[in-house]
């Protein structure tokens, strides 16, 4: 990692360390949807103060950094609410007809308690949710929704999704947490959680960031640091990353990133409960209520991939190359890791670029309908040395989609899309 620029002079040439407290995200938690959002520069929202600032000895930047990659919280429960606002238009009646879709895709035997499925939720709107962790082999996430509740529970080998509206049931398997580990020996990461944002938000730092802490603040009945995170380059769309630091346990316990164009957070998590007392044995206990229609992990092989939540980061890496026609050769784009995509640019005003092989987005007059004018109302047509295309925006990730079918995405502006794209000419 490079080091950490900071406005109290504090630099981070021994970031080598925080590599090791990076974590993988969870195959099960978060669908590819949500965190090819979140994971793109993933930020959080200001921590919202219970009461008076707490005062708490001083800390630099790199030490609450440091205090970030120590934590190591095995067992705790509580309550955190996450918001999301890209953005978006009202997709009216489209939306239900996207979900019925996907659902129908594939096999068709889809499930609305598969969590790849039942998660996507969290890319929009306000949601409560309820965690419990005992370990490294139990954990329980509860989405609670209006006189419903979608549970996601990981006890031993087995991994249950419940879904109390539809009375479904998934059930998978999972390695067990040695196995599951990553390189380092530490467990795999929820993403969906304060801590796991967090921990996505600091792979984005570099010498083009400014690193500060930015006083403290009470969450949760918790006393907390505030870490402020800012792009120093123009052209993205990331204005400022707050993350509340819990004083004592290094957790973080809330996460904001705010934009560059102002306004209210695009992505809001934090916690409103929390206790690091054990939890009861019971919270993870499990069995399908009578009456219910379960789907074991395999029926769902031939599904499409917004259900395939089984399936590994490296097949799911697999089908993405293969769909839009693989990473480029060794050339003028720099490389973001083996197998992954080109990237033009660097730090926060990094671009991913693939290529579909194929044609370009058709118009909404072209597609016509509702379609059509959802199209419409996403994309701005858009000229350069690269040729025409069409820039689909949201308050965070922007994408433009060439007529010749390459795609330059990232947490960038239109105007920094088609520079990409004309250089890459």
């Amino acid at each position: 990692m490079a080091p950490y620029a900071s406005d109290d002079s504090t630099t981070a040439g021994e970031g080598d360390d925080l590599r090791a407290g990076r974590r993988k995200a969870a195959r099960y938690v978060v669908p590819v949807t949500v965190v090819g959002v979140a994971a793109a520069t993933i930020g959080l929202v200001p921590a919202i103060a219970d009461s008076g600032d707490p005062d708490l000895p001083e800390i630099t930047a790199q030490q609450l950094i440091e205090k970030i990659g120590q934590s190591d919280v095995q067992q705790l429960s509580g309550t955190f609410k996450i918001t999301t606002d890209l953005g978006l238009p009202d997709l009216g009646g489209l939306g239900s007809s996207f979900a019925s879709g996907a659902m129908a895709s594939g096999s068709g035997d889809g499930s609305s308690a598969d969590p790849s499925a039942k998660l996507t939720q969290l890319a929009s709107g306000t949601h409560t949710l309820r965690v419990a962790v005992d370990g490294e082999n139990k954990q329980k996430l509860s989405l609670l929704e209006n006189a419903a509740e979608y549970s996601l529970i990981h006890n031993g080998k087995d991994i249950w999704g419940y879904d109390s509206k539809s009375n479904e049931v998934f059930h998978g398997t999972a390695e067990e947490a040695q196995a599951s580990k990553d390189k380092q020996g530490k467990p795999e990461e929820v993403p969906a959680t304060p801590k796991g944002l967090t921990e996505e938000a600091l792979k984005a730092v570099d010498d083009t960031t400014s690193v500060t802490v930015d006083g403290t603040a009470q969450v949760a009945g918790r006393d907390a640091y505030r870490l402020l995170i800012k792009p120093k380059q123009s052209g993205t769309t990331v204005g400022a990353i707050t993350v509340a630091v819990d004083a004592k346990t290094g957790m973080p316990l809330k996460f904001t990133l705010t934009p560059s164009s102002g306004g209210a957070a695009v992505i809001d998590a934090g916690f409103t409960q929390v206790s690091f007392a054990k939890p009861a044995a019971s919270t993870f206990d499990f069995t399908p209520p009578k009456g219910a229609n379960v789907t074991e992990e395999g029926e769902l092989e031939g599904a499409a991939p917004e259900h395939r939540g089984t399936k590994s980061e490296d097949e799911f890496r697999k089908e993405l190359e293969k769909e839009f026609g693989g990473p480029k050769s060794e050339g003028e784009l720099g490389k973001a890791a083996e197998g992954g995509p080109e990237v033009i640019g660097e730090g926060w005003n990094s671009v991913a670029v693939f290529d579909t092989g194929g044609e370009g987005v058709p118009s909404g007059a072209e597609v016509g309908g509702d379609m059509g004018g959802f199209l419409d109302s996403l994309g701005d047509k858009v000229t350069g040395k690269f040729g025409s295309g069409t820039v689909f925006k949201t308050r965070l990730i922007n994408a433009l989609i060439t007529d010749d079918g390459k795609v330059y995405v990232g947490a960038v502006d239109k105007d920094a899309l088609v520079k990409a794209a004309d250089s890459a000419k």
